[in-house]
């Protein structure tokens, strides 16, 4: 039996310790504050564990958790941490139902946030963009675990039919966002915007295959770009400079409009990116032939750090330069990017250059981490031959037979 019962717990004013038996006590301070405190042993050590005040733990249950702990004691456990891993459990589980409160909204902004410092600003302002336009109205106040398949469904089924591929980019931005959550242990189950054994069987795969034929870039037959490229030496406009650059480089766009003085180094024909200005965020640099270093220096300087200046907020020609000489030029059937695959399908059908020299022309790293870590070459010296054979076949020939 203890040594304390309710009525003395109750009326105890005089600070001091009560003992109720078995390491159990009661703790008056001069403030007039009761707790309950239970000394123990462990390994020769003698611990104090408070175990709540009075009169929110009464006589009734301070003994009950003393018996409990007394308990463990016998069992080799040591309460102090174990009422740490229990309160670390606590605390971890309701901040994962504070978190699964979060909205969607919210975890796709999270989500281009720890991912968007790998892409241009273009891509993460689009990327989100579509979501505000298309998805937001819809899930965008619901949590991770309110949205199943109906709620998907309502986001893409009225622009399936009309913009397929669209609908799918946001399908595809859906399910990441929907997997980082799951990762996150804010919702459980299968992804409801996964496409393979569940949205294809509820929408259109014909539309959807039909999308993805058009979302290929169109590109020059590589055996007419030589013919395309003299016409452009005979255009003495910055727009067609830009797009020669464009092709002898196979640079993205992005690349060749705000191309900087201080990046290229005719001395040792290179181009260097640093790596703000690349897709993948990783510093490249571009080996240039003979003839691009002859159409670099024949660029004149206006006094402005890039090569293609213009009059708009960038500082840089329009977006739309090359696109609009080409229409010009009635090659209306082909895009700006397209030249890249011109020149993929040239140096796969026409040399004998490894595949992973072809793709690291494009800045297409294909090897994977562990391979890279110990391969860090990138090819600079092979691409440098790759390029000026490139620019030879470019310049040498308007037409050649297809092999």
């Amino acid at each position: 039996m203890g040594k304390l019962n309710t009525k003395q717990v109750e009326n105890l004013t005089i600070p001091g310790t009560y003992e109720d038996g078995d390491g159990l006590r009661l703790v008056v301070k001069s403030t007039g504050r009761k707790s309950w405190l239970l000394r123990f042993q462990l390994a020769g050590r003698r611990r104090e564990m408070g175990l709540g005040s009075f009169p929110e733990v009464g006589l009734k249950k301070a003994r009950q958790d003393a018996s409990a702990k007394r308990s463990q004691l016998s069992d080799g456990i040591d309460p102090l941490a174990a009422r740490d891993i229990e309160r670390a459990a606590q605390r971890e589980a309701l901040r994962i139902s504070e978190a699964k409160q979060l909205k969607f909204e919210t975890l796709a902004n999270d989500y281009c946030e720890a991912h968007g410092g790998q892409w241009s600003d273009k891509w993460r302002k689009g990327w989100l963009r579509k979501l505000e336009l298309y998805a937001f109205d819809h899930i965008g106040k619901l949590s991770a675990e309110e949205i199943g398949t109906p709620q998907i469904l309502k986001v893409l089924k009225p622009i399936w039919a009309i913009k397929t591929r669209t609908a799918d980019e946001v399908r595809g931005q859906i399910e990441q966002v929907l997997d980082a959550a799951k990762a996150r242990n804010l919702r459980e189950g299968e992804n409801p915007a996964r496409w393979r054994g569940h949205l294809d069987n509820l929408l259109s795969r014909a539309q959807k295959k039909k999308a993805r034929k058009r979302e290929h870039f169109e590109a020059l037959r590589w055996q007419d770009v030589p013919e395309l490229f003299i016409k452009l030496k005979a255009d003495k406009t910055p727009a067609a400079c830009a797009a020669q650059l464009l092709i002898m480089t196979s640079a993205r766009a992005h690349m060749v409009r705000f191309a900087r003085w201080d990046e290229f180094n005719l001395q040792t024909g290179t181009w260097s990116l640093p790596d703000e200005r690349m897709k993948m965020k990783v510093a490249f640099v571009v080996p240039l032939p003979n003839e691009v270093v002859a159409l670099v220096k024949s660029i004149q300087k206006t006094g402005s750090p890039y090569l293609f200046p213009g009059q708009g907020k960038s500082g840089v020609m329009h977006a739309n330069a090359i696109r609009t000489l080409l229409h010009r030029m009635e090659y209306k059937h082909i895009t700006r990017h397209g030249f890249r695959s011109s020149f993929r399908d040239w140096a796969g059908e026409s040399t004998h250059y490894p595949r992973e020299v072809c793709e690291m022309a494009l800045a297409h790293d294909e090897r994977d981490q562990t391979e890279g870590a110990y391969s860090r070459s990138d090819f600079l010296d092979k691409r440098r031959l790759l390029m000026a054979d490139w620019a030879r076949f470019l310049i040498g020939r308007s037409k050649v037979d297809s092999k």
